[in-house]
C-alpha cells in the first residue's frame, strides 16, 4: 500500500500541487497574553516544494509516518495520511518551534516522538472532538470535550499534554490543562488526614486516594465544562509541590493561570486517573494499608471520571522509573507502588469505568517513552 502511495506523492509534488511546506517565514505568530502557556497562534502561507530534495524528503516522511505503531489504533491508513500530509508537516513544524528544534535535523528519537506519538495522538483527539461536536445541533452551545490521560509518574504524560495543548492553541482552538495534582488537599487538610490515619504510610503524604479535595475537583471541572462562550474567564488551580519543604500546598490563587472561553477541549491528566475500587481481599493481598485507600477511591468516579468523555491510557511494563536515587526508590515503593500493583492490571485489562472502544486509546510505551506495538 505504501508503494502505491509513493507514486501518488511523485505525481502530486512533481506537478507543483499539494501540501503546504512549512518554512521559517511561513507561520506568522503573535503573543496571546491570556494564554496560561503564553502560546502562539497564526496563519499559514503556502509554499510548495519544487526540487528533487524536497520531494524526496516529503516521501521519506510519509513512509516514516506510515511505519508508526499507533495508526491502526486511531483508524489511519496510508491513503488518509497521504491526503493529509500537509497537516502532518504543519504539526511537526509547530512542535519543532515549541521544543526549539530544527525540523530538518531531528534525531531519530525526536522524530519518533513527534510523528509516531504526539501527532497521532493529537489527530485522535481531533477526531474525538469532531464526534463530540456532531452530537449537537447548529446554534447549540458545545461544551468542551474532556480527555483524560492516565499514566504512571515519569512516563512523559505532562510533556505530551503540554504538546497537545500547544497544538490546539496555535491552530486556533482554546484548551485548558488540569492535573489531579491540582486537586490535592491543602497542607492543613493533609495534616488532618495524616493524623486520622496514624501509621499508614500511604496517606502520610499527598498522592493516594484520600489526599485530594474532591468537592473542589467537582466545582472546578463543572465550571470548566461550562466555558462555552466568548468573554468567559476562569482561573485554573495549581498545586505548589515545593511548599513546606516539599510536602506541598495549594498554590496562591493570585498566581493561577487564566483560561478564556469558548473552550474546545479540556486535557485532564493524572497517575491514578481511571483507577477503580477493587474487592477488599484483592487490595489486602497487595498491602493491608490499601484498604482505606480503596474505600476512599469509591468517591473518585463521581468527582473525576464521570467528567471524562474520551480516554488515553498510557501503558508501561514496569512503573518504576530508571535513574531514581535510592531515596526516590524508597519513597516510590512505599507510597505509590502498592496502588500500581493493585489497580494497573485492571485498568489495562478493562479500561476506565465508562470507557468504550470508540473513546479509549491505549498506548503502550517503551523505556524511551515512545509507543510500541502491543503483543
Amino acid at each position: 500500500m505504501v508503494l502505491h502511495h509513493q507514486a501518488f506523492f511523485l505525481m502530486r509534488y512533481a506537478g507543483g500541487q499539494g501540501c503546504s511546506w512549512i518554512q521559517d517565514n511561513s507561520i506568522h505568530m503573535h503573543q496571546n497574553p491570556n494564554s496560561s502557556r503564553n502560546c502562539r497562534r497564526g496563519s499559514v502561507d503556502s509554499a510548495f516544494p519544487s526540487g528533487t530534495a524536497e520531494v524526496a524528503s516529503v516521501e521519506n516522511l510519509f513512509e516514516y509516518i506510515c511505519s508508526g505503531p499507533l495508526l491502526g489504533k486511531i483508524g489511519l491508513t496510508a491513503e488518509t495520511i497521504a491526503e493529509s500530509i500537509d497537516k502532518w508537516i504543519l504539526y511537526g513544524s509547530l512542535l519543532c518551534r515549541l521544543f526549539q528544534l530544527s525540523d530538518m535535523y531531528l534525531t531519530d528519537p525526536q522524530r519518533k516522538r513527534f510523528y509516531h506519538y504526539y501527532i497521532p495522538v493529537f489527530i485522535w483527539c481531533e477526531n474525538q472532538i469532531s464526534k463530540h461536536a456532531s452530537q449537537f445541533k447548529d446554534g447549540e452551545d458545545i461544551p468542551p470535550l474532556v480527555i483524560g490521560f492516565s499514566a504512571p509518574q515519569g512516563c512523559g504524560k505532562t510533556t505530551l499534554v503540554s504538546a497537545l495543548a500547544h497544538l490546539f492553541d496555535v491552530t486556533g482552538r482554546k484548551s485548558a490543562t488540569i492535573s489531579i495534582d491540582d486537586f490535592y488537599l491543602t497542607a492543613e487538610d493533609q495534616g488532618k488526614l495524616r493524623e486520622a490515619n496514624p501509621g499508614n504510610s500511604l496517606l502520610e503524604l499527598r498522592g493516594n486516594a484520600g489526599s485530594h479535595d474532591l468537592p473542589f475537583s467537582v466545582e472546578t471541572l463543572t465550571s470548566l465544562c461550562k466555558m462555552t462562550k466568548e468573554g468567559m474567564k476562569m482561573k485554573l488551580p495549581r498545586y505548589d509541590k515545593s511548599a513546606y519543604n516539599g510536602k506541598g500546598d495549594r498554590g496562591n490563587p493570585s498566581a493561577w493561570p487564566v483560561v478564556e472561553g469558548p473552550l474546545t477541549v479540556i486535557l485532564f491528566e493524572g497517575w491514578m486517573l481511571g483507577f477503580k475500587p477493587l474487592p477488599v481481599e484483592a487490595v489486602r493481598a497487595v498491602d493491608p494499608q490499601l484498604e482505606i485507600v480503596n474505600k476512599n477511591l469509591e468517591a473518585y468516579y463521581d468527582a473525576w471520571d464521570k467528567f471524562v468523555d474520551a480516554w488515553a491510557v498510557i501503558k508501561i511494563q514496569d512503573p518504576r522509573k530508571p535513574g531514581m536515587t535510592d531515596e526516590e526508590v524508597e519513597d516510590f515503593v512505599s507510597r505509590y507502588l502498592p496502588a500500581y500493583k493493585a489497580y494497573l492490571p485492571v485498568l489495562y485489562a478493562e479500561g476506565p469505568m465508562g470507557s468504550t472502544p470508540e473513546n479509549l486509546l491505549v498506548i503502550e510505551i517503551d523505556e524511551g517513552r515512545n509507543p510500541i506495538l502491543e503483543n
